[in-house]
C-alpha cells in the first residue's frame, strides 16, 4: 500500500477549480517527482496534501497510510507524519529559530505520548542535525526566517525535516529562486535525510536541475489540474528535450 494515496481529487479556491480529478500515488522510501507548467496546479495539490484552509476539496479522498486525511486538520497531518518545505517560508520576527524547533520537537513527541525534550537533549538532537545537513550553528539563535537569503531559508527547511524525519517530505519548488551552491547544500541535506530513513518525496517542481541532484525513482507530469503523464527518469530527459510541448500535443490528442 503506498504511503500517499491521492484518488479523483477536485480542488476549488474561491470560485476556480484548480485540480480537476487527480490521481496520484508516493509509496514508501521513494522520491516521486512532480513537474508540470506554471499554472497547471502543482503548488495546490501541495496545499492540499498539507489541509490549506483556503481550499475547497470538492471531491476526491487524500489517504495518507491508509488513512482518510481528506478533512483534517493540518496539524493532525503534520503529527501523522506529513511535512511541507514551502516555496516561499515566511518569516517569523522575535521568534528564535531554537523555540521553533523545540516547540515543533515537543508537539510530534505529544502525538507519541512522550514528555517534553529536556534542553539538553535538545540541544545534543539540534546540533547533530545541523551537522548532518551543514547547517551553520549560529542559525540557532536567529529569528525565523527573518532577513533570511532564499538559500538559507531552504536550507532551514532542510534541517527541520532532519530534525522530524517525517514519514513523507511535500518539497515544493525547493529549488525556486537558489543559485548552485545554494541548490547542492539543499539536495545534499534531502539525500543525507533520505539515506538514513525510508521517508518518502514528493518533489515539486517545473525544473529539471534539482532532479540531476536529487534523484526520482517515478515522475508524474502535471497539466491543467490533472496528472497528464507518467513514467521514470527518463520523461526528465524528455521534457530537457523537448519541453511541455510534446505534453500539451498529447493531451489535446487525447481530448
Amino acid at each position: 500500500m503506498p504511503d500517499l494515496e491521492i484518488h479523483n481529487l477536485h480542488v476549488s479556491a474561491g470560485d476556480k477549480q484548480i485540480l480537476k480529478g487527480l490521481d496520484l500515488t508516493v509509496e514508501k522510501g521513494e522520491v516521486h517527482a512532480l513537474m508540470g507548467p506554471n499554472g497547471s496546479g502543482k503548488s495546490t495539490l501541495a496545499n492540499a496534501i498539507m489541509g490549506h484552509p483556503g481550499l475547497e476539496v470538492t471531491d476526491g479522498q487524500i489517504l495518507f497510510k491508509g488513512e482518510d486525511i481528506t478533512e483534517a486538520d493540518p496539524d493532525e497531518r503534520a503529527r501523522a507524519g506529513l511535512f511541507m518545505a514551502f516555496q516561499y517560508p515566511v518569516a517569523i520576527p522575535g521568534v528564535t529559530i531554537t523555540k521553533y524547533l523545540r516547540m515543533v520537537m515537543n508537539a510530534h513527541r505529544e502525538a507519541r505520548g512522550e514528555k517534553e525534550v529536556s534542553l539538553k537533549d535538545f540541544r545534543k538532537t539540534v546540533e547533530a542535525a545541523m551537522e548532518l545537513v551543514n547547517v551553520p550553528r549560529e542559525f540557532a539563535s536567529r529569528y525565523l526566517n527573518d532577513g533570511f537569503s532564499g538559500g538559507e531559508k531552504k536550507r532551514l527547511e532542510t534541517l527541520q525535516l532532519a530534525l522530524q524525519r517525517p514519514e513523507l517530505a511535500v518539497l515544493d519548488e525547493t529549488d525556486s529562486g537558489l543559485d548552485i551552491d545554494a541548490l547542492n547544500v539543499v539536495a545534499q541535506g534531502v539525500n543525507t535525510v533520505k539515506g538514513e530513513t525510508d521517508m518518502g518525496v514528493l518533489i515539486i517542481t517545473h525544473y529539471q536541475r534539482i532532479l540531476h541532484a536529487v534523484k526520482p525513482d517515478r515522475v508524474s507530469i502535471m497539466f491543467e489540474g490533472r496528472i497528464a503523464k507518467e513514467g521514470g527518469p527518463e520523461l526528465v530527459e524528455q521534457l530537457e528535450a523537448e519541453g511541455y510541448a510534446s505534453i500539451r500535443a498529447e493531451v489535446a490528442a487525447g481530448a
